[in-house]
């Protein structure tokens, strides 16, 4: 069901530390930050040659990934995408194996515009699991 991945997102502390060190250090092509209101984030995406890095900076007050930077002051993984097909047939297939979608169980527009799920990490072996459906071929 699942296909590639399509990125793994690092919670940070500093925006701005984070870019220039992926993309300074580590040599990277990466985006100008792009806020994204509707998730309370601002993103930087990496590009790699086999995946993305997000990187999520708290946009607001009611940002998730401020209460995750609270539990965790110095950043770290807070989830893995993956990509499939259809997201609806995912998502019913995973309900009916006993997987737990977050919020209210339909797909939000994520930070690439396609639909996107989150599957709650107790399910997942402690991991965050968001779930993108591929761009369909026109």
């Amino acid at each position: 069901m699942i296909g590639r991945l399509n990125h793994i997102a690092l919670a940070v502390p500093d925006l701005s530390s984070a870019t220039a060190l992926y993309r300074d250090t580590l040599g990277a092509k990466v985006s100008a930050p792009i806020d994204q209101p509707d998730h309370g984030v601002t993103v930087v995406f990496v590009e790699l040659p086999n995946t993305k890095i997000e990187l999520l900076y708290p946009l607001g007050e009611k940002s998730p990934i401020a209460n995750f930077l609270e539990r965790n002051p110095g950043g770290g993984i807070h989830h893995v995408c993956y990509e499939v097909e259809d997201i609806l047939a995912a998502r019913d297939k995973l309900k009916a194996e006993g997987a737990r979608v977050l919020g209210d169980g339909n797909p939000k527009i994520g930070a690439h515009g396609l639909p996107v799920l989150f599957l709650h990490p107790k399910d997942f072996l402690g991991t965050l699991v968001e779930i993108e459906e591929v761009a369909k071929a026109a």
